[in-house]
């Protein structure tokens, strides 16, 4: 039998000595002391480990710190995304004990951070880490943690509409909006950075801004038309995700003569071919939109309108994907919105096919 004791500060701690082990914590209510007590008894009843260092698991940063080791040890580095996540975690969570992230805390977090700014499915890209942090302790480690209260936290979450998954956008830029903000950033005399010519490679490539600024000369071939992309964006995979793309001339937009023109600009073709910073090219597309009054347009859609040009000039799914990168066709959908005008051509293109034969 665990030994509860009350302490002069109100907590309550709860010791067990059992088959040879031993291991301590401090609760807040005599309850909790109690549940840690049965749950850790059963494991070390059940021959599982147990992890009773006070000092590795005596606080949620610790854990942080423990799983973000154990991902380094065997060779798995954290995403920018999962590591600025984890950071924030650590900074407003850290300091409590795993035992006191209950439902009662985790919606409070979420309230929080829906206050700050934090829509849906940021909010549930939190408490989903916070899931993990405490499941992989308790698999790999043995610390006797719950996740009851967190599954129960997302479900009251969700009732107040504060957590969810992300919709899916559909917004493209008109043949009238590209122009004008390729025109606008053009002629902007302060703009050191092509950021029209980007914008048009990005339409032409489906790539994502932060690609088209890490692509090399070493990369292209203009015998072949082809563009060795490193380390592509996949949710399973997150270095080695290598790809090389067609360079089609598809879209509206000419993607090696685009690159021609870039290499006329940076003179000596070594090095990057857009060597610039892909915030600021962001930053300088977002100051685009505001000032023509363009609303709900970001550049990442213009990687769904490259891909929806695709379709629309009469490429297959796994034709696209060669161009996109996308494993898996499900999502390659969600970058697709085909306008309905865009069938007239590709009948056109059938009629005339049909008329060889």
């Amino acid at each position: 039998m665990a030994t509860l004791t009350k302490l002069k500060s109100g907590s309550w701690r709860a010791q067990i000595r059992r088959k040879g082990k031993y291991a301590s914590d401090t609760f807040l209510r005599r309850g909790d002391a109690e549940a840690w007590a049965r749950k850790l008894e059963h494991k070390i009843d059940r021959g599982d480990p147990i992890l009773c260092d006070p000092e590795t698991t005596k606080s949620f940063a610790s854990l942080i710190d423990l799983h973000c080791k154990d991902l380094s040890q065997v060779g798995k580095k954290l995403g920018r995304s999962k590591a600025a996540s984890l950071a924030m975690l650590s900074r407003r969570l850290g300091s409590l004990r795993p035992v006191e992230l209950d439902r009662e805390r985790i919606i409070e977090f979420g309230k929080q951070r829906a206050k700050e700014g934090a829509g849906p499915v940021t909010v549930s890209i939190d408490v989903g880490y916070i899931k993990t942090i405490l499941s992989h302790a308790a698999a790999v480690h043995g610390v006797v943690v719950s996740t009851e209260g967190i599954d129960l936290a997302r479900i009251a979450l969700g009732r107040l509409g504060l957590v969810g998954k992300s919709n899916e956008r559909d917004r493209r830029p008109t043949d009238a909006e590209l122009d004008a903000i390729i025109a606008h950033l053009e002629a902007n005399p302060l703009l050191t950075i092509p950021v029209g010519r980007i914008v048009r490679f990005a339409v032409a490539t489906a790539m994502r801004q932060d690609e088209i600024c890490r692509v090399t000369w070493d990369d292209y071939n203009p015998r072949t038309k082809m563009l060795f992309i490193r380390d592509r964006k996949d949710p399973r995979k997150k270095e080695g995700n290598n790809q090389r793309i067609p360079l089609l001339n598809v879209s509206g937009y000419d993607a090696c003569a685009l690159i021609e023109e870039q290499g006329q600009l940076v003179g000596n073709c070594r090095g990057k071919i857009f060597p610039y910073n892909s915030k600021s090219v962001g930053t300088a597309f977002r100051r685009a939109c505001r000032a023509l009054d363009i609303e709900d347009l970001h550049f990442h859609d213009l990687r769904h309108e490259a891909t929806s040009r695709l379709f629309e000039a009469g490429f297959a799914i796994e034709q696209v994907s060669l161009v996109t990168g996308h494993k898996d066709w499900k999502m390659l959908r969600r970058y697709t919105h085909i306008r309905p005008e865009s069938l007239h051509a590709v009948a056109a293109r059938s009629t005339l096919i049909a008329g060889r034969f």
